[in-house]
């Protein structure tokens, strides 16, 4: 793949998480799990509505660094292996990206309203990892997959025991995003700074809270 087809193949990418109506290759978690569950009132409809708009977030945050690490890895390090590994985790965190959108809807809320904001740090800053060299780019999809497991963990704790169908979706996110963490460790991911990984978890603090509102 040339540049420019790597560029360009970026570039449809964000503009299919921005603008396109997301779709799963996998059958969204537990789905129908909520017909027996008691019906949620206002208040845990909101606090769910808020919650799954934070983990929707993530996964634009997550399209926009996968797809700037596989533009990388062709780009800097003309790694086409390393940039396939890249795209196959994203088609799984396009599941991710599908299924929070559909619990938004389904509770009658909405995605952020930053979502390009979000989309366009995220993809800045795995391109920068990327051109710090391979090791330095799976060690930053480790820093930030645990990070977002650790993240997904706090919802459960958070959501309405009764909403199952939010319940159901973030335990599964929560399994794939430590297995994305052990991939790119395997693949030899280094090891970032803790001032490094103070910063991203500061940053990520930053997008959670203001997404839980706008």
């Amino acid at each position: 793949m040339t540049p420019t087809d790597a560029l360009i193949t970026a570039l449809d990418a964000s503009l299919r998480t921005l603008f396109a109506k997301p779709s799963s290759n996998r059958q969204v978690p537990n789905a129908g799990a909520a017909t027996d569950a008691q019906p949620l009132n206002t208040e845990e409809k909101r606090l769910s509505g808020a919650l799954m708009r934070v983990n929707h977030v993530g996964e634009v945050c997550a399209q926009g660094l996968y797809a700037s690490q596989a533009l990388g890895a062709r780009v800097f390090s003309k790694n086409e292996s390393l940039a396939q590994h890249f795209e196959a985790a994203s088609l799984e965190e396009a599941d991710h990206l599908a299924w929070t959108r559909s619990r938004l809807k389904a509770l009658d809320d909405r995605p952020s309203l930053l979502n390009p904001l979000w989309y366009a740090g995220s993809f800045a800053l795995g391109l920068a990892a990327a051109r710090l060299g391979e090791r330095v780019s799976l060690g930053f999809v480790v820093e930030t997959e645990r990070q977002v497991e650790a993240h997904l963990a706090s919802h459960m704790d958070q959501l309405p025991a009764n909403d199952v169908a939010s319940r159901a979706v973030v335990a599964e996110m929560k399994l794939d995003e430590a297995r994305h963490a052990q991939e790119a460790q395997h693949a030899g991911a280094a090891q970032l700074p803790v001032p490094v990984q103070l910063a991203m978890r500061g940053a990520a603090k930053v997008m959670t809270t203001v997404a839980h509102r706008l």
